[in-house]
């Protein structure tokens, strides 16, 4: 695993690391300085240096230049590679959202149905409310958590985060009326902050040519919580009744039933905080760089640091959405991510609907076993595939890619359904061969959203801004977390409970929400296509006049 993160560094897309964020940790996207820019910062950070060391003696003043004065990076710097144990740590931190997330998708129907006595029909409605809640109080705290990341430092945060969401989710299971399940669910989204906090982690380690790479290990761990997360779940669950021999009679786990599912994900989440507090370095550049100088020689830097592009004018939120390219590309950002949360929210009630209703009637294991093959499908797609597919046709070339797939992918399901449902013995040798393959192919599409996020970074009017718009995406995309789960699942349990298209009802309605994708990716900007020339890197950019930080 070491070894693979270290080889064919050279071939991402992605920009260098800003040593000073706002907000979030954002990537450098100005090339190398040319002779006239980088001449004409140096002028304008002496004249700031003379101006607040008017006092000084000569040697003082030639000591403050030569500290703030910016220089082009040095090439050792630009192609420093990943720091391996690090990246790695952050990806064991990196699975307990989606872990925290996915684990209760297996049993979080039947939970629902046991603690509030619901029909079949109407469980769909109340899981998809629960999972919905998890994201919208992550969405309400997701910007305050990166304020605080930006002003106590990086790892004080992840850990408070992390202890937090070990404890969450570890009482969710001791809930035993919906009420408590919704109680605990928005506690453990309150502390599910830790995404923002570790993407900023993965740019600050990363440089223009490795991190395209951080960022797809960084996808890898999040489908490895896909994977792992259902796993614990299914497997897990109501042990009394799956573990005869071992848990039967065991008078807490027939009480608490799911329990023990959520306990291991918490000790999952406690251990990665431990493992946090002691390994994982500080990366806050702030706190280091500017502790040893005086009031004159940080008036002297700021006036220094002040922007000579045209970065200055993008200083409000709306200003941003309406600089050059960054409204498609947020759109098809938050496009993408409704089909896969559409997606996510559906199948696990689709794994678990009778045959007769629509679904492919599986037991919780069999669920747990299907979503976890895709998960680990998904993470081959991101690792393997996307980074040489990417280098060879392009952001954006992958983009389409995938948005021409997600229709025909969305198609499977219903079509497998409909196989099952002629209640042959042949037809269910063919469901049981053809299913897998179809599906791990079909899951290929997950490289659309390590796509999307490079192509975010690409848009960005620069270093200083890309936090923010960062901050501006992951907020949409949270806020379409929240509701969509429950919007799906409700039509989905609409379309089965009155046999609307057979049941098929919700599948058509994200068909044609996929189609409506593949036409607007065709409006991706120039900018953001992401092609890669071997000899030099991007072949367009449009600061390519901004000197380097």
């Amino acid at each position: 695993m070491k070894s693979i993160l270290e080889q064919n560094e050279g071939n991402s897309n992605d920009t260098i690391a800003s040593e000073s964020t706002p907000l979030l940790a954002g990537g450098n996207h100005a090339p190398t300085a040319d002779v006239q820019a980088a001449e004409a910062t140096s002028a304008r950070r002496e004249s700031a240096t003379s101006t607040q060391s008017k006092n000084t003696s000569s040697s003082q003043l030639n000591s403050n230049e030569s500290t703030i004065i910016a220089t082009p990076p040095s090439v050792s710097q630009k192609e420093r590679p990943l720091p391996v144990r690090q990246i790695l740590l952050l990806c064991f931190a990196r699975l307990v959202e989606p872990i925290a997330f996915f684990s209760i998708f297996p049993f979080i129907n039947q939970m629902c149905a046991e603690n509030g006595n619901l029909e079949p029909a109407d469980v769909g409605f109340y899981s998809g409310l629960i999972e919905s809640l998890f994201s919208l109080t992550q969405m309400a705290v997701m910007i305050l958590w990166g304020r605080l990341a930006d002003r106590f430092g990086r790892k004080p945060v992840l850990c408070i985060s992390l202890f937090g969401v070990a404890f969450a989710t570890a009482l969710f299971g001791f809930a035993q009326t919906i009420w408590q399940m919704i109680v605990f669910r928005c506690l453990a989204g309150i502390f599910a902050g830790t995404i923002v906090t570790i993407r900023t982690m993965f740019t600050e380690h990363s440089t223009s040519k490795t991190q395209a790479r951080a960022f797809s290990w960084f996808a890898f761990s999040g489908n490895l919580g896909i994977l792992f997360g259902p796993l614990i779940g299914g497997v897990l669950a109501n042990p009394a009744k799956q573990y005869r021999g071992t848990f039967k009679g065991v008078r807490f786990f027939e009480e608490y039933p799911y329990a023990l599912a959520t306990l291991a994900t918490g000790t999952i989440a406690l251990v990665a905080a431990i493992v946090t507090f002691f390994f994982v370095e500080e990366t806050l550049p702030s706190s280091s760089r500017k502790s040893g100088l005086s009031k004159n020689d940080l008036e002297a830097e700021s006036a220094a640091d002040e922007p000579i592009d045209n970065e200055g004018k993008y200083k409000t939120t709306w200003s941003l959405v309406k600089a050059p390219g960054v409204a498609p590309v947020l759109y098809l950002y938050s496009h993408n991510m409704l089909l896969a949360f559409a997606y996510t929210a559906i199948i696990p009630v689709f794994y678990y609907e009778p045959i007769s209703l629509g679904g492919f009637g599986l037991s919780s294991r069999l669920i747990s076993l299907f979503m976890a093959l895709t998960g680990a499908a998904q993470a081959t797609w991101l690792l393997l595939v996307f980074p040489p597919l990417q280098h060879r046709i392009g952001t954006g070339g992958v983009l389409r890619l995938c948005a021409y797939v997600y229709p025909l992918f969305f198609i499977v399901s219903p079509a497998l359904n409909a196989l099952l449902r002629q209640g042959s013995h042949r037809g269910k040798i063919i469901f049981w061969v053809i299913a897998p393959i179809l599906l791990c192919l079909g899951v290929g599409v997950s490289m659309s959203f390590t796509a999307i996020q490079l192509a975010l970074n690409d848009v960005s009017p620069g270093p200083k801004t890309l936090g923010t718009l960062n901050a501006l995406a992951l907020t949409l995309v949270s806020g379409l977390r929240a509701f969509s789960p429950a919007a799906f699942t409700s039509l989905y349990a609409v379309g089965v409970s009155k046999q609307i298209l057979k049941g098929y009802l919700a599948w058509v309605v994200m068909v044609v929400l996929a189609a409506g994708f593949s036409v607007a990716v065709r409006w991706l900007p120039e900018k953001a296509e992401g092609k890669i020339d071997d000899d030099r890197g991007h072949i367009d950019e449009e600061y390519s006049d901004q000197p380097q930080r």
